[in-house]
């Protein structure tokens, strides 16, 4: 096994133990970590961007198939820029418009409790910006 892939699986290893805290993780064949939030899927993947520099991948699809909407894209740019953690997508397709929230962060070195604590901002974010943008079919899950 290179360095490069010892370092990505040793931080796949803590993203999973962290993320078990809150969610049922599962692990794909590609090493990538899936899970839900209430609704909203998410994904995490690591990667090695330079020698001493990998980072963790969250991306959460906030909602897909919505109504072709500029008032919508409009107002997710604008969200996108009051600072969250993470950026906010929106994707033209056939069946509407899909929206999601990626956030990519260096993370080598980090414990559990406070890389638990960071990917849940995140995705807790995600699932209010779907709860605005569709509406929360299980409030009392959060």
């Amino acid at each position: 096994m290179t360095q490069e892939a010892a370092t990505t699986a040793e931080l796949m290893t803590a993203a999973r133990q962290a993320l078990e805290a809150y969610h049922d993780v599962h692990v794909d064949d590609d090493g990538a970590l899936t899970f839900r939030h209430s609704e909203v899927p998410c994904a995490v993947q690591a990667m090695q961007l330079a020698e001493g520099l990998t980072v963790l991948s969250l991306t959460c699809v906030v909602a897909w198939d919505l109504p072709q909407d500029d008032k919508l894209a409009q107002s997710a740019a604008e969200r996108a820029g009051q600072g969250l953690f993470g950026t906010l997508g929106v994707v033209r397709t056939e069946r509407g418009m899909d929206v999601t929230l990626r956030y990519a962060f260096p993370a080598q070195g980090m414990d559990a409790s406070p890389l638990g604590t960071l990917l849940m901002l995140v995705v807790s974010t995600a699932s209010q910006l779907r709860n605005e943008l569709v509406g929360d079919p299980h409030p009392s899950e959060h």
